[in-house]
């Protein structure tokens, strides 16, 4: 036995009357909103990965024979400590 189409309307009734249809559609279009940003943002950091991963690896291609290189960034105190 599961909730039926009236129960559902006559809780949608008691809702509308407590919080008015104006706030309802504002927390509608605010949780979009949320969600759109929170996609937006996923993407954008799979899109940083996926550049940075690009950028670490270098290929040479010499007629048969391909170069796969890994690029490593130092900083200025590991070349202070070998001087």
């Amino acid at each position: 036995m599961g909730i039926s189409i009236w129960q559902l309307l006559i809780i949608l009734a008691i809702v509308l009357v407590l919080f008015g249809a104006k706030r309802l559609r504002n927390v509608g279009s605010d949780l979009g909103g949320a969600i759109k940003g929170f996609k937006s943002a996923m993407k954008d950091e799979e899109a940083k990965k996926d550049e940075k991963a690009d950028a670490d690896k270098l290929e040479q291609k010499d007629g048969e024979n391909v170069f796969t290189v890994s690029a490593e960034e130092k900083k200025a105190e590991d070349k202070k400590d070998k001087a």
